[in-house]
């Protein structure tokens, strides 16, 4: 399919000025197609030729001015409009659409629980044209008025507030102006919790089967989003521009959540069935705040094209975390962020294929899909949240509230936005935005301490060209109890700090970036790195331990701290941890990528005793059941670190870990898939578990269990139903490629490595957008760590033409691979900047 370009929508949006359009779907024709009758009405400026975008499976009819159009000049997604004239314009387009089972378009899902079936759209970037006729660029905004014939027992939900008239006939209400994007329709037999809050009609709806969860958590959701919606309306001047609040827990959604006005979808994981932690809550919480704040950012001002990402979802994502720490019970959103998702920003700005918060120019839609990565959420909210610190809070959202003025149900740009926060202070925005906004890469800032006449001085190193605004945080052992450190002073700099700052006395431990208002990797001074070793869980702030495992971690990234030694450090100190987004963010990178790629295969067994060693100091410590959430992660962890199956396979016999918690199904089928690694179960076992646990989550538990099974017949059938076949859902192909690359069984899978490239490619051209990344992210083989599978890969960038999804994601991958290597010391003398070369 052809993609738009930045070009093509310019030129279209001098044309044309879009008002309405008028969309009939019919969900009653069969299990393969729906009807999509649509008719947009339209104004052209002058005389000229444009085009509408359509992905139909039959394209019946299409009428313009009332004149018949040949449907055979549908080409490649396009169906063009030749000879309009200037002034007023009806086109009426008849089709029938194809079902999704991939998360794009409208995607169909059968509940294996009740048999009960459920549609949703998604029509993010390319893909409403999966559903119905449209000038599809976010700057040709018009009201949308939908109706949806369904199913007799099936609620249909949209963007407005919804009417049953009769004989399966819904109605939605008129939409204010929005883009083609943020259109959306769920439609099936919801089961649905409602309330009204401030006079507006707020709903929040899953599945039958997940009914008892949500209800059991529907006060909570709730709560928070009242509570996230009336701190937005203390923050904005523009009240709700909406006139309903749907939130859609809906089936193998490929994002965590879509922001669609007034019918926010979210991945349906989020109705909890298995215990979860306090931190998994918080980031419910946050989410519900993140897709709220997106009501203004991006539904209310939409950005004028995707060179303008970050205007949407850095702003949701700085808004979403600081909205949940203001608003909700929940007091560690930030901190969470720093071990979390600041790491998912560093990682990506060190890749080749990083690229500036706000790109100069995106030049196609394929290309800006790729940018929806740590670098637009992360990076960008951590950019926002410096630059919310230099201004001061108070500028800061008067700027914001004079944008939302500007260009209320309009389209903005960067410098629109730049304008506007101008407008409000007398500092140099556009300065601050080159600088911050227009750059690549991390800043490492590296501190200096040096006596002087008696005393301390600070001077900062600084590896890059941005200004920071941050504090550093001075402490001292606690002289009651020297495991404690204690907060001196913190100090507020401005770095390039261009001469040395006296500190007084030397600290013990100096912490740059202390309170994590910046964007910059930190190291430490050779004392304090000292103290750190001995000393991290002494520290008493939460975001002061981020921010300092952070620098750990880049430490073993950057080949400067042997992998092992982290391991040592948190031996020592996660045993004391209090907060549970620290240490599964710990516990995580330690698994995932030091004892499962930093470290050799002769070395790992050493790196999954250690955790299984830390784990059960966890377990040992909650023995009294105080820490249920810590406990849990303790659990999971333990599991995954198994290297013998006798523990794990009594606890699954016996249904319980000694001392809790009992296994409810997640625990199970984690339990399940360590198992079939190991070699420890079998096909029988996982076929008795999908008959105790038949929902949607089993089975992907089941096909992941399959495909981790050590016999050539198993890896063969993953295999074919991956690649050769188009019949798995979105989420089942990504549960099949979690299970198939297991490290202890690098023998078995070896002849597989070279297929995977010349297969990925295939069904990533097959079978589009979603499957290649899920191809690329999750079916790569990451535990071959080694020159020959990066060569493959290598080869497979610069000749077999990848889709550019793919290509996106099999560079990133590569890349880690690469530093793998050099971690380990085995990086051969290539070609950063091949990858580079190949990436773009």
């Amino acid at each position: 399919m052809s993609v738009l370009t930045r070009d093509e929508a310019q030129l279209r949006a001098q044309l044309l000025d879009v008002h309405r359009y008028t969309v009939e779907l019919d969900l009653t024709t069969g299990d393969e197609t729906f009807d999509s009758r649509t008719v947009i009405r339209f104004t052209a400026r002058s005389a000229g030729d444009t085009f509408v975008e359509l992905k139909p499976a039959e394209l019946r009819a299409v009428t313009l001015d009332g004149k018949h159009l040949d449907p055979e000049s549908l080409d490649d997604g396009r169906l063009p409009l030749k000879n309009l004239t200037a002034g007023d314009h009806e086109l009426r387009v008849d089709a029938a659409m194809r079902y999704s089972h991939t998360g794009e378009g409208m995607h169909r899902f059968t509940d294996p629980s009740d048999g009960e079936t459920y549609v949703y759209t998604q029509m993010f970037m390319d893909d409403v044209q999966r559903v119905l006729a449209a000038f599809d660029q976010p700057d040709l905004k018009a009201v949308f008025e939908v109706s949806v014939r369904a199913p007799e027992g099936w609620t249909v939900l949209a963007n407005g507030i919804t009417e049953h008239r009769g004989d399966g006939l819904w109605q939605a209400a008129p939409t204010p102006l929005i883009s083609t994007y943020l259109v959306a329709v769920a439609a099936g037999p919801w089961h649905s919790v409602r309330t009204e809050h401030r006079g507006l009609p707020f709903g929040i709806h899953c599945r039958r089967s997940l009914a008892p969860h949500l209800e059991a958590d529907a006060e909570e959701i709730l709560d928070v989003t009242r509570a996230c919606f009336d701190r937005y309306h203390e923050k904005f001047e523009e009240p709700y521009p909406f006139d309903s609040y749907d939130q859609a827990f809906v089936p193998e959604f490929n994002a965590g959540a879509m922001e669609n006005p007034g019918l926010v979808t979210f991945r349906d994981d989020f109705v909890y069935r298995s215990a979860v932690t306090d931190t998994e809550r918080q980031t419910r919480a946050m989410v519900i705040a993140h897709e709220m704040a997106h009501m203004w950012f991006g539904d209310l001002v939409t950005l004028k094209w995707w060179d303008d990402i970050w205007l949407n979802e850095s702003f949701a994502e700085y808004m979403g975390y600081q909205t949940t720490a203001e608003a909700t019970r929940f007091t560690g959103p930030w901190t969470e962020f720093g071990v979390t998702r600041k790491a998912w920003g560093y990682d990506a700005d060190q890749r080749p294929t990083t690229h500036p918060v706000a790109p100069e120019k995106v030049d196609d839609t394929a290309s800006a899909l790729l940018n929806f990565d740590g670098i637009s959420y992360a990076k960008g909210a951590s950019a926002l949240r410096q630059l919310a610190t230099w201004l001061g809070e108070k500028d800061f959202l008067t700027g914001i509230n004079t944008h939302f003025a500007r260009h209320r149900f309009g389209n903005a740009t960067l410098a629109d936005f730049i304008d506007s926060l101008a407008s409000a202070t007398e500092r140099d925005v556009p300065a601050w935005a080159d600088s911050w906004l227009r750059t690549t890469g991390v800043d490492k800032l590296t501190p200096r301490l040096a006596p002087a006449d008696g005393t301390c001085t600070l001077t900062v190193d600084r590896t890059g060209s941005r200004p920071h605004r941050l504090t550093a945080g001075l402490y001292d052992h606690d002289i009651a109890d020297e495991g404690r450190l204690v907060l001196r002073e913190r100090l507020d700099l401005d770095i390039p700090l261009n001469t040395p700052h006296p500190i007084g006395k030397r600290p013990a431990l100096l912490v740059l970036n202390d309170g994590d208002l910046s964007y910059a990797k930190v190291r430490f001074d050779p004392g304090s790195f000292d103290t750190v070793r001995a000393g991290l869980s002494g520290l008493p702030d939460p975001i002061t331990r981020a921010v300092v495992w952070n620098a750990l971690r880049d430490a073993v990234r950057d080949g400067e701290l042997p992998p092992a030694d982290y391991l040592e450090t948190a031996r020592a100190h996660l045993p004391h941890e209090t907060d549970l987004a620290l240490v599964q963010g710990v516990l995580a990178f330690a698994s995932g990528q030091i004892a499962d790629q930093y470290l050799t295969p002769e070395d790992r067994p050493a790196a999954l005793s250690a955790l299984t060693a830390l784990c059960r100091d966890l377990l040992r410590r909650t023995e009294d059941g105080d820490n249920p959430g810590l406990r849990l992660i303790a659990v999971r962890h333990l599991i995954s670190a198994a290297a013998h199956p006798d523990t794990i396979a009594a606890w699954l016999a016996d249904g319980t870990v000694p001392g809790g918690p009992e296994l409810d199904p997640e625990l199970r089928w984690r339990i399940l898939g360590r198992l079939a690694a190991l070699g420890a179960t079998d096909e029988t076992a996982i076929a008795a578990e999908l008959e105790r646990d038949p929902s949607a989550t089993g089975q992907e538990g089941a096909a992941r269990c399959r495909a981790a099974l050590p016999d050539p017949d198993a890896k063969r059938t993953a295999w074919e139903a991956m690649f050769a076949g188009d019949d798995l859902s979105n989420y089942l192909f990504t549960a099949t490629a979690q299970g198939f690359w297991q490290p202890e069984q690098a023998d078995l899978v070896r002849q597989y490595v070279p297929r995977f490239y010349t297969d990925a490619v295939a069904v990533s051209a097959r079978r589009g957008p979603a499957i290649a990344v899920a191809a690329g992210r999750h079916a790569f083989p990451a535990h071959a760590v080694d020159t020959e599978n990066l060569r493959l890969g290598e080869a497979c960038l610069q000749d077999a033409d990848p889709t550019p999804a793919l290509r996106r994601t099999l560079a990133d991958r590569l890349d880690d691979l690469a530093r793998a290597l050099r971690v380990r010391g085995e990086q051969p003398q290539e070609k950063a900047e091949t990858q580079m070369a190949e990436a773009e």
